[in-house]
């Protein structure tokens, strides 16, 4: 997961050599979440039929391409199509990957195995953007080395994979593959609309970040140093993963509203830092819109996938991450586009106050019309 966001520090050289705007910046960043959704939406299930090991081993050869494709890159499609790569390769391990490691957890270790795969999830996006930007600020060869460094991580992963233990076993004859775009059911439908709002809301804060934050602090904040600008990154999906594990103590039904009204918290402290240009409200935000977006997002889908009958549980999370990873595409278009007429400090402002009015009205719903616990462990 970490290759999926290792350029975000790098942005700002790519656009130094290459003369690309942010514009295309912000587009470069959501062909991924077109990858993402692609895989989501057209071949969730196939691991139930090839196995969870063949489809990983699938994942780690499209995160190898990407990093091949950012190594060579000579021209800006070459870096398009790294990003599909990486966005095909971070569709199969959120959904195999978390099911794999659900399905090896012993008896009793649930919950454990859970906050596990969220935390690898979650902090595998965070430690991109640190790696990127360390290796970048203090080591030769910034666009090269961060991914002869995640390619070499890529390959001890290819070389575990095989020797963990397969659970599924495979139909005989093998039943051919189909494809079957998520939907939800309708007795779903009424939790789901704000859920996946929330969820929209909370992935459009990260694309923010990992798509933009690295140019709003260099041009706006006057924060240079790329380790820096990954740390920050890396402070957001940190506060994510610590948000998710809250959830468990909050409960859902108040950690959705929460999570919203928290997120709504750090989306403002966002925008007074780029309206003051004061980086520690910017450093503030980050951590708050991260806890936020961890509670309203594990809460929410926990609430969609208890709420789903079992028959159709897996295409109705499918369709509630694709409504999340929409959140990282189209928003961060927006401001990429907006900067082309205003100054990127001002539509980050716009994007602020709009993910604010958002997540509070989602919020305010969600008090008036709190979710039921789920009937059935998520």
């Amino acid at each position: 997961m970490s290759g999926t966001t290792l350029p975000t520090p790098l942005y700002g050289l790519y656009q130094q050599e290459i003369g690309i705007s942010s514009l295309t910046v912000t587009v470069l960043f959501s062909v991924y979440a077109l990858g993402v959704i692609t895989v989501l939406t057209l071949a969730g299930d196939f691991s139930d039929v090839l196995g969870r090991k063949s489809m990983l081993l699938a994942g780690l050869a499209f995160a190898a391409g990407s990093g091949v494709c950012f190594l060579f890159q000579e021209s800006l499609a070459l870096l398009f199509v790294g990003r599909v790569l990486s966005g095909f390769s971070a569709g199969l391990f959120t959904g195999v990957g978390t099911v794999a490691i659900l399905e090896l957890a012993p008896e009793g270790r649930l919950r454990r195995a859970s906050l596990t795969a969220t935390a690898a999830n979650m902090l595998g996006l965070g430690c991109g953007p640190l790696l990127a930007g360390l290796l970048a600020q203090y080591a030769p060869s910034p666009l090269r080395l961060p991914y002869l460094t995640h390619l070499g991580l890529v390959a001890v992963a290819a070389v575990l994979v095989p020797w963990m233990p397969e659970t599924v076993r495979r139909p005989e004859p093998r039943p051919s593959l189909t494809v079957s775009p998520p939907s939800v059911p309708p007795e779903v439908r009424s939790v789901f609309r704000p859920a996946a709002l929330a969820a929209f809301v909370g992935f459009a804060m990260f694309g923010l970040f990992t798509a933009v934050a690295p140019s709003f602090m260099d041009q706006s904040l006057g924060v240079h140093n790329l380790a820096v600008e990954g740390s920050v990154v890396f402070l957001a999906f940190a506060a994510s993963t610590l948000g998710q594990w809250l959830m468990g103590r909050v409960g859902v039904r108040r950690a959705l509203p929460l999570g919203c009204f928290v997120l709504l918290l750090g989306v403002a402290s966002v925008g007074a830092a780029l309206l003051l240009s004061a980086f520690p409200l910017l450093v503030l935000g980050a951590a708050v819109s991260g806890l936020g977006q961890g509670l309203l997002f594990r809460s929410g889908l926990v609430t969609v996938s208890g709420r789903a009958p079992a028959d159709r549980r897996a295409e109705t999370t499918s369709a509630f991450f694709v409504a999340a990873y929409l959140g990282i595409s189209l928003p961060i278009v927006g401001v990429g586009a907006l900067s082309e007429v205003v100054s990127l400090r001002d539509s980050g402002l716009v994007f602020s106050a709009c993910a604010a009015l958002l997540a509070g009205a989602v919020g305010w719903w969600l008090t008036r019309h709190p979710p039921a616990e789920p009937s059935v462990p998520a």
